[in-house]
């Protein structure tokens, strides 16, 4: 690393919290390697209420881009020069592009979880599709979702700070894609959870329970919701194998990592930045196998 470092190389991060367990820097950096790009690519703990001077410094800086994570994907969209199609339909962003100093935020994590589905057989056409989750990732996929054709959505969230969004997200849903159902419902009502997963052939994690050090809960509160080829996906990556996964494993079910996400997101932002295609093949025999 330190051999290609020079007083050219071009600067790329990722900003969020917690962001130490991050696959990204190595992911990132190895296909700069790869290619003979100079750029180098770091992780920052940034709280919500620090993302504002984040962003400032991202251009004063001038670096070339910046991944955003959780809690910061909607706080980020508010300093944005201009938003990508997905982005401001969602209304937050998690790829910033730096085009001499002009600001373009982008939503890909819809995309990584459904291309992360394709390379599992998983099609979500004509599918019913229950997903946990109401922030900028959840927004992403659901939308995601319904652009790609799924039949039925059934999104729970708490009732906090998101579940407004949540709502405005079903009825923007609706509004763009009349053939797919969506509704919404409290996260707490667990009798209700339990027979939306049962009725449903995909069900997805896009909170942040399950994630460390979160790593012994579940958002399924009832496993009697697991069956034998219910779909259970989660974009949470570290731990690789959450309690979510390990339950519905147990109970039969077909399960997919949040690496793949993680892996596909991040392949459609290394292009935003630098115009080529990410070494996907050899990132993930190196780093998602």
């Amino acid at each position: 690393m330190e051999n290609r470092i020079s007083g050219r190389t071009g600067l790329l991060g990722l900003i969020g919290s917690p962001v130490g367990h991050s696959g990204s820097p190595a992911m990132y950096n190895y296909s700069f390697a790869r290619l003979g790009l100079d750029y180098v690519y770091v992780a920052f703990d940034i709280k919500q209420d620090q993302v504002k001077d984040a962003i400032a410094a991202m251009k004063t800086f001038r670096m070339r881009g910046m991944n955003v994570t959780m809690p910061c994907k909607n706080e980020a969209v508010k300093y944005m020069d201009q938003l990508s199609p997905a982005a401001r339909i969602i209304g937050a962003v998690n790829t910033i592009v730096n085009d001499d100093g002009i600001l373009t935020g982008y939503m890909t994590d819809g995309e990584g979880f459904v291309h992360n589905l394709k390379d599992h057989g998983i099609s979500v056409k004509g599918k019913k599709i229950t997903i946990a989750g109401g922030g900028g990732a959840a927004t992403a996929i659901q939308v995601q979702y319904a652009l790609d054709g799924a039949r039925e959505i059934s999104i729970f969230n708490m009732k906090d700070q998101f579940f407004s969004r949540s709502l405005e997200t079903a009825e923007k849903i609706r509004s763009s894609v009349p053939g797919c159902k969506v509704q919404v419902y409290d996260i707490a009502d667990t009798p209700k959870m339990t027979e939306e997963i049962r009725s449903s052939e995909i069900f997805a994690n896009a909170t942040i329970v399950g994630m460390k050090p979160m790593d012994n809960e579940s958002v399924v509160k009832d496993t009697s919701a697991f069956y034998p080829g219910l779909v259970v996906a989660d974009a949470v990556y570290n731990p690789e194998e959450t309690k979510l996964l390990r339950e519905a494993k147990e109970a039969g079910c077909l399960c997919i990592g949040g690496k793949g996400m993680l892996l596909w997101q991040g392949a459609a932002a290394f292009k935003l930045y630098t115009g080529q295609e990410m070494p996907v093949k050899e990132v993930k025999e190196k780093f998602f196998s």
